[in-house]
């Protein structure tokens, strides 16, 4: 049923019928608000983002601590350094000396004897062939009778014996030799020494173990990440990342990378190809090339402090971002026609 406007005035009460004005005004904002969100939701970019916690590491595993040891078994007799120390490479750590301490001088001696044994083998062999060679020339003009020659030839076998016995003598006690030199531990690169096991003279050591935990200057940081292996897949070398490091105050949208406040660039260089034990799969990341773009000194950002990282993907509207993390989907990814998918 229609009402026709020249009818109206028979209808008083429904004329003195008004809406309220804060339901017009709220009408008008929710239609507005409505247009708002959904220009909002289509016309606005987002850029995704799949993130993760991570280490501070370096790229070099010469770079990484490493464990110093004892390269021959002993007693300890003297530390050079302390713990915090800085060295430089082929600076002395610990001396390791054997339970004989006239050892080194014994095999020294003994090392000097077989020198002799392999000159004094040396010079009976020259001999001994000088004496072949001649007998053989007295046989061919029947001076000499076959037996003299054969004999030759045994005595010549006999002492070639002989002095490759010596040379073999000769040959051990200078390993042996240098290996109870290799009693000093030095740092192998520039570094701190950060972990020092306790002993003294009267400690005795073996073979193979740990000394001191060593730390190598880094010339080359990066920040090891764990991202979800649901959305490595769309991680590729060469990715955009946000990093936040620890006590450096950041504040990160999501969304719009270039609006965070306190975060630092990295580029990704490698992803593991195999998942760590909870699932999670290892990003690496490293410092930009432009020094304009540099992370923070070593001194504020040490190895192994936390990070945080927003790995950049693809650009989205706020729209679609939506709809993916209610329905949970993974981000989109462009294929190599540049097809985003």
């Amino acid at each position: 049923m229609v009402l026709d406007h020249s009818h109206q005035s028979y209808f008083t009460t429904l004329q003195s019928l008004r809406p309220p004005k804060v339901m017009s005004v709220v009408a008008l904002l929710l239609v507005v608000g409505v247009a708002a969100a959904t220009a909002f939701a289509i016309l606005v970019p987002w850029v995704q983002t799949t993130a993760g916690p991570g280490i501070v590491t370096t790229l070099d595993p010469e770079e990484r601590s490493q464990e110093l040891s004892a390269l021959v078994a002993g007693r300890i007799d003297q530390w050079y350094v302390r713990e915090g120390d800085r060295v430089a490479a082929g600076d002395p750590i610990v001396s390791i000396v054997d339970n004989d301490p006239r050892l080194l001088e014994r095999r020294a001696q003994e090392k000097d004897e077989a020198i002799a044994e392999v000159r004094a083998a040396e010079a009976a062999l020259r001999s001994a062939e000088r004496d072949l060679a001649r007998t053989e020339s007295l046989e061919g003009e029947g001076l000499a009778a076959p037996r003299d020659v054969d004999s030759g030839i045994i005595r010549l076998q006999e002492l070639r014996a002989q002095m490759a016995s010596a040379r073999a003598r000769l040959a051990r006690l200078d390993v042996d030799i240098s290996r109870q030199s290799a009693g000093e531990v030095t740092a192998p690169r520039d570094g701190t020494v950060l972990e020092l096991t306790g002993g003294d003279r009267a400690t005795y050591v073996t073979a193979g173990q740990r000394l001191a935990l060593f730390q190598p200057d880094p010339t080359a940081r990066a920040v090891a990440l764990l991202i979800n292996g649901r959305d490595v897949p769309l991680v590729q070398p060469g990715a955009d990342v946000r990093l936040e490091f620890e006590g450096f105050p950041a504040l990160q949208f999501t969304g719009w990378p270039g609006l965070p406040t306190g975060t630092f660039e990295g580029v990704v260089v490698s992803v593991d190809p195999a998942a760590q034990p909870d699932g999670r799969f290892r990003v690496l990341v490293a410092e930009p090339d432009d020094p304009e773009r540099a992370w923070p000194d070593d001194r504020f950002v040490r190895l192994g402090s936390t990070a945080r990282g927003w790995i950049l993907l693809e650009t989205v509207s706020v729209g679609y971002e939506v709809w993916r993390q209610l329905n949970d989907f993974p981000p989109r990814y462009t294929t190599a026609g540049g097809t985003a998918r």
